[in-house]
């Protein structure tokens, strides 16, 4: 029997019994006899009624559902012909040693409703690059490119020190607060605020007492809001020394065309371009399905914010693991919670949810498909743009289905852009 508490929120009750219960008890005996340590048996050879004697039927229960409860789940979905969105949840209604009697809830898609998605008058911002942002990039090289080299005279603002240094507090050193020939630049404030300024003046070989603060929400607890004083030794002061536009820089630069001014420029303003186009064709993106957002209406449950939500998180610690930084590392640094990081992100996941249910809707009004040689096709390209095996590119998709959903979306945002850009 089938309770639905919303249209798109099914809970249904399934009895498993007869045969497929004794079998599920059956292998679930056989698997813990194997373990069980009952007088005069080897392990796995006590009879069924020994073993229930010691430990009680109840003891299986547990396991033989495990053994059921996707078939049951299967059979449900088949019955009464629906697709979850999210994963379900299960729980047991009732167990004992006749049946079992799980309880699934079933989030299905909720019903989209847009009333205006064509000619929303989306205007693409027109791309251009000016002659100060290529000046600006070339600044940039230059300053990247440039070569540090010894001075004599005092340190000043922008130098960069070599410099041994040993921090303590109360005269007792502290762990993490000693290094040698460390290269310090003067004004990159990554130091500890008021460390770098004391440094300014100070020559070569000589050593200084400097004294310091840490700030009060500095990452280690154990040095919050202390006065500490590091001893320095200035090794060696070094100074920038300005590239040009020369033959040696371009060999630095080691880029493809590029050994003159012009091609250079030319090449930047290219790569500006590109990003600029990028950003370009974001933002229209966004605006129209914002736009179109407004003009949808759909109850999203919250179970499918609450799962976009969790794939957030698992993207979140992904990318902190790249920069070497645990979740739980985060948190400390961050001074927050699963919970807050959960709530930070719930926006963006309701975003990431409607925009899914609008797209996916236009599909099928504006009959948007892909065949299976269409994909097959798309995966030869990409296997030959990549220098890949297409089998490796498949495998990074994790089906030839998720690739035709991909091409899909991409199909119905050119289908958007067509009905929708001003020109």
């Amino acid at each position: 029997m089938e309770k639905k508490k919303n249209e798109n929120r099914h809970e249904i009750a399934k009895i498993v019994d007869g045969e497929k219960w004794k079998n599920a008890l059956k292998k679930a005996y056989e698997k813990n006899n194997k373990k069980a340590k009952i007088d005069g048996f080897r392990p796995g050879k006590a009879p069924y009624d020994v073993f229930i004697k010691k430990y009680g039927e109840e003891s299986l229960y547990l396991e033989a559902s495990d053994y059921v409860v996707e078939e049951a789940f299967q059979s449900v979905l088949e019955e009464n012909k629906l697709v979850p969105v999210v994963r379900p949840d299960v729980s047991i209604k009732e167990i004992t040693g006749e049946k079992v009697e799980f309880l699934f809830t079933i989030i299905t898609k909720p019903e989209v409703k847009i009333k205006k998605y064509k000619e929303l008058k989306i205007k693409k911002e027109n791309v251009k690059v000016t002659k100060e942002e290529i000046n600006h990039e070339i600044e940039h090289l230059l300053e990247h490119y440039a070569e540090l080299v010894v001075k004599d005279g005092k340190v000043e603002n922008g130098d960069t020190v070599i410099l041994d240094y040993e921090g303590s507090i109360d005269s007792v050193p502290f762990e993490g607060g000693k290094a040698e020939n460390y290269s310090l630049e003067i004004g990159s404030n990554t130091f500890i605020p008021g460390f770098e300024e004391q440094l300014i003046g100070l020559s070569k070989e000589e050593e200084k007492d400097i004294k310091v603060t840490f700030p009060k929400d500095y990452h280690a607890e154990d040095l919050q809001g202390k006065e500490a004083v590091f001893k320095v030794k200035i090794h060696e002061i070094k100074v920038k020394k300005n590239r040009e536009l020369d033959e040696e820089f371009f060999e630095d630069l080691a880029m493809d065309g590029v050994n003159s001014k012009e091609t250079l420029e030319e090449s930047i303003k290219e790569h500006l371009e590109g990003h600029k186009k990028t950003d370009a064709e974001n933002k229209f993106v966004d605006d129209l399905m914002e736009a179109i957002g407004k003009n949808t209406e759909v109850d999203i449950p919250e179970e499918m914010v609450e799962d976009e939500i969790g794939r957030l998180v698992e993207r979140a610690e992904q990318n902190l693991k790249y920069q070497g930084i645990s979740l739980d590392l985060y948190y400390q640094f961050t001074k927050t919670t699963e919970e807050d990081l959960r709530k930070q992100l719930e926006p963006e996941a309701y975003k990431n949810v409607l925009y899914r249910l609008i797209l996916e809707e236009i599909m099928k009004i504006e009959n948007i498909e892909v065949s299976d040689d269409e994909a097959n096709k798309e995966l030869e390209k990409m296997a030959k743009d990549y220098n890949a095996k297409k089998e490796d590119i498949l495998k990074e998709y994790g089906s030839l289905d998720i690739l035709k959903y991909d091409l899909e979306v991409r199909k119905t945002f050119e289908r958007l852009t067509e009905l929708n850009e001003v020109k």
